[in-house]
């Protein structure tokens, strides 16, 4: 399993590029760029190196954690998969790049869309001195666009874009990732019920094309959730002290919330398994746990007399699969 936590090289790259940055600079760079995005805004406001510098600090560690996440559920359904081209869309500062490329070691070609020169520019910064991402292509260009002249790759990854564009745009968008996909689709989003909206819609356009849900559903049907429920995992990081200061948090942790769907060209092979949908309740007599199986929507109870499957319950997390053999 990956590590949620930026790599070495990374984190060596973002300390080069912080030598003479002001901190307080930065806080207040972020306050505002938040603010942007709560209200419904999009990248289009970063348009200096230190507005690329300042978002990455404050989201690259969140951002990455959480394709990480994705990507190592993914790795359990398919531990076969091995990309050897990956295709990054809305690659912002790379971020998904980096945590493919610590996934896959059998990647060998990585290709990068985004409109925004700004952190286009970040993005090549950062991977300069990197031996794994020495040679990464990246075109600039809006992701329809750009993305109907971009190569079929392996794996193709979305991560925290689909936000950024329209309903319409999100169904055009469907057909061309699917289409430039060889193998694995990734899409990745914040785990808010609008997130989640939108990769349920996208999960179903994207069935409807011909794909199979490889994560985190066990099955291709129709989400068994109802309002106001909806499905999310959540991934523990740890906070820099640059981090910190960026985000003003006085915790030296962070929990990121987030919504994805990892679909491939062939049905996954013979596994069925369930996901745990929250943390188990473990009580004084059994362990209750919120699972999506492949027959839909289950509270399993699994008695402490039971003592092997208890043992077994008691090690279950949010987000795990539980692999059953078909």
């Amino acid at each position: 399993m990956t590590s949620p936590d930026l790599p070495a090289e990374l984190k060596a790259a973002l300390d080069g590029k912080l030598r003479g940055f002001s901190r307080s600079d930065a806080a207040s760079r972020a306050a505002s760029i938040s603010k942007t995005y709560r209200a419904g805004g999009n990248s289009g406001t970063i348009r200096t190196e230190a507005d690329a510098l300042t978002y990455a600090l404050a989201r690259m560690p969140a951002t990455y954690a959480a394709v990480t996440a994705s990507l190592n559920a993914l790795i359990e359904i398919r531990p076969d998969l091995a990309p050897k081209t990956l295709l990054d869309i809305g690659a912002g500062p790379g971020t998904a790049t980096w945590a493919a490329a610590e996934a896959f070691s059998c990647l060998q070609h990585f290709s990068l869309l985004d409109a925004n020169d700004a952190l286009r520019t970040l993005a090549l910064d950062l991977a300069r001195d990197c031996t794994r991402l020495h040679a990464i292509s990246y075109e600039r260009g809006e992701a329809r666009t750009a993305l109907a002249k971009a190569d079929a790759a392996d794996l193709v990854v979305a991560s925290y874009m689909v936000n950024e564009i329209g309903e319409a745009e999100q169904r055009a968008l469907a057909e061309l990732m699917w289409e430039k996909t060889r193998d694995t689709l990734l899409v990745v989003e914040p785990g808010t019920p609008a997130g989640y909206a939108r990769i349920i819609a996208l999960r179903a356009r994207l069935i409807s094309l011909g794909a199979h849900v490889a994560a985190p559903c066990p099955h291709d049907g129709q989400c068994p959730l109802q309002p106001p429920d909806w499905c999310h995992f959540s991934q523990r990081l740890q906070r820099s002290r640059a981090h910190m200061q960026v985000k003003g948090a006085e915790v030296p942790f962070e929990d990121e919330r987030f919504s994805y769907v990892a679909v491939t060209r062939a049905p996954v092979d013979g596994r069925r398994h369930s996901r745990v949908l929250a943390q188990p309740d473990v009580g004084k007599g059994a362990i209750t746990a919120k699972l999506c199986t492949p027959l839909g929507l289950s509270f399993t109870k699994v008695p402490r007399r039971a003592k092997a499957d208890y043992a077994s319950a008691r090690r279950w997390r949010w987000g795990d699969a539980v692999i059953e053999e078909s």
